[in-house]
C-alpha cells in the first residue's frame, strides 16, 4: 500500500508495531496523519497491510486498523530507514528488556535506532516512547543518531521523550484519559512534541523540564507499584502468622484517603514491574527499597509452593494444574509471567504439570515445555493441586465439582469462592487470607 506523501507535515513513522506501537499508529492514522509503520516481523507487516490487526484482546484496535487501511492512511514495512525517510515525526516504541542476569538488553532498540539514523531528514522530530533508564534518550540514542546521520540533536533534528503509560486491554481509552508526560532536549523540541500530542491524541499534557525528568518519571511509576506490591506481600505473609485476613485489612486501611495498599499475590509479571526497577538498580540504585522489593516479589513463588507442601507434603508425582499462563488476567502476554517461575519450581519438585489458559492455543502452551489441559478434559478429575495464577474471566465460572481428586487449591490472586470450594471438601488456601 502506498500513502499520499504530498503533505509531509502530516507524515508520521511509528517504529515498533507491537501492542502499543500498533495502537498508536492506528490512532494517529485515524486522526488526520499518514502513518508509516516499521517492524522487523514480516507477518505483522503483512497483516497490517491487509488492514488486519495482529493484536487480540485490545478493544477498538481492529476497527481502527481496518478503517485506516480503507482510508489509505496506514501502511507498514520491514524497512525502518524507508519508513523514517517518508516522515518528519518519528515515534520509537521498540522494547527494552532485561536478560537472565537482570542486565538491560538494548539489542532491538539499538538496531532500530541505527536504521532511524540512516533515514532521518533534517528538521524531523524524534520522540522515544519506550521506557528507558534516565539519560538514554540523549546519551545513548541521540548521540548514536548524531554519529550516523551527521545531524546535531536540538539543532538539525528535534528530540523528545514521552513515555507510554497505558494498560493492556484499554490502551485506546488510556491514551485519551492519561496525561502525556513530555520532555525535550530543548524548548523547541518540547513544544514541537507537545503540539503533536495535543493534535494527535487530544489528551492533557504534563510538560517537564528535561528528557531525563520524563524518563525518570516513567520508571518511578513502576518502582512505586513494585514497592507497594512488595509491602502488601510482606504484610500478607505476616498477617497469616497473626491469623488475620489481609483482604479485610486492605479494605479497612484503604478507607483512609492516604492509604493505598495494593493486593498481595503469587508474584509480579509483565513487561513493566519486574523489569523497569532494574533501570534504576543497574544505574546505581543498588540498595534500598527498590532492590528489596524485587527480591520480595520474586520470592512469592517459593513462598506459595511452600504453603502447598506444608499442607499436603511432597509434590513428587502429584498432578498439578496451573490456571493462567499469562502474567495477569484477561491479557494474552506471557512475558515474565509468574507461571514461568512456577513451572521451573514444580518440575524441580518432580510434579506432573499441566497448564490451562483460554487465551492461548495448545500449541502456544506446549512451546513452554508443558502440557496444555482443557477444563473439559476428563483428566481434571485426576488433578491433585490447582494453582490460580492469572484470573481470567472464564475462571469465575469454573465447576470444581469435576475436580474429584483435588486435595488443595491455591488461590494466588484471592479471587475464587472459598466457601464453594470448601463445601466440595477441597482445601482452600490463598495469599494473606
Amino acid at each position: 500500500m502506498t500513502i499520499d506523501q504530498k503533505n509531509t507535515s502530516q507524515n508520521v513513522a511509528v517504529v515498533g508495531l507491537g501492542k502499543i506501537g500498533l495502537t498508536l499508529a492506528a490512532v494517529f492514522a485515524n486522526n488526520d496523519y499518514h502513518v508509516f509503520g516499521a517492524d522487523i516481523n514480516h507477518d505483522v507487516v503483512n497483516l497490517i497491510n491487509q488492514g488486519i490487526s495482529h493484536i487480540d484482546n485490545e478493544p477498538g484496535l481492529a476497527n481502527l486498523v481496518a478503517t485506516a487501511h480503507q482510508n489509505n492512511t496506514l501502511s507498514a514495512t520491514t524497512n525502518t530507514k524507508e519508513a523514517v525517510a517518508q516522515a518528519n515525526i518519528i515515534i520509537v516504541i521498540v522494547p527494552v528488556l532485561v536478560d537472565g542476569q537482570n542486565q538491560i538488553d538494548y539489542q532491538f532498540i539499538d538496531l532500530a535506532v541505527q536504521e532511524i539514523a540512516k533515514g532521518i531528514q533534517r528538521d524531523s522530530l524524534i520522540i522515544f516512547e519506550t521506557t528507558l533508564p534516565p539519560g538514554d534518550t540523549k546519551n545513548r540514542f541521540g548521540r548514536k543518531i548524531e554519529d550516523i546521520s551527521g545531524l546535531s540533536m536540538g539543532i538539525d533534528f528535534h528530540l523528545a521523550y514521552s513515555p507510554e503509560r497505558v494498560y493492556s486491554n484499554r490502551i485506546i481509552q488510556d491514551l485519551q484519559s492519561y496525561p502525556k508526560v513530555v520532555g525535550g532536549i530543548n524548548e523547541k523540541s518540547l513544544q514541537h512534541a507537545a503540539a503533536f500530542y495535543e493534535k494527535s491524541l487530544g489528551c492533557k499534557l504534563i510538560k517537564v523540564s528535561s528528557l531525563e525528568t520524563a524518563e525518570f518519571a516513567k520508571v518511578a511509576e513502576c518502582v512505586y507499584r513494585d514497592v507497594n506490591i512488595a509491602l502488601a506481600n510482606e504484610l500478607a505473609m505476616f498477617a497469616e502468622k497473626q491469623e488475620v485476613n489481609m483482604s479485610e485489612v486492605i479494605t479497612a486501611s484503604n478507607s483512609q484517603p492516604y492509604s493505598h495498599l495494593h493486593e498481595p499475590g503469587i508474584g509480579v509479571g509483565g513487561h513493566c514491574i519486574p523489569i523497569y526497577p532494574f533501570f534504576f538498580i543497574n544505574k546505581g540504585l543498588g540498595h534500598g527499597l527498590t532492590t528489596l522489593s524485587r527480591k520480595i516479589n520474586d520470592r512469592m513463588v517459593d513462598y506459595s509452593i511452600s504453603k502447598i507442601t506444608n499442607e499436603i507434603g511432597s509434590l513428587e508425582n502429584k498432578n498439578v494444574l496451573i490456571l493462567g499462563l499469562s502474567y495477569r488476567g484477561n491479557v494474552k502476554e506471557p512475558t515474565k509471567s509468574t507461571t514461568l517461575l512456577l513451572i521451573d519450581q514444580l518440575k524441580n519438585k518432580q510434579a506432573n504439570l499441566w497448564i490451562n489458559d483460554p487465551l492461548f492455543t495448545d500449541k502456544e502452551i506446549s512451546e513452554f515445555g508443558v502440557t496444555p489441559l482443557s477444563l473439559k478434559n476428563k483428566l481434571v478429575s485426576e488433578i491433585d493441586v490447582v494453582i490460580l495464577q492469572a484470573f481470567h474471566q472464564e475462571y469465575s465460572m469454573i465447576n470444581f465439582n469435576k475436580f474429584m481428586n483435588c486435595k488443595l487449591i491455591l488461590d494466588g490472586r484471592n479471587k475464587l469462592n472459598k466457601e464453594e470450594i470448601s463445601r466440595l471438601g477441597i482445601q482452600y488456601i490463598s495469599i494473606g487470607n
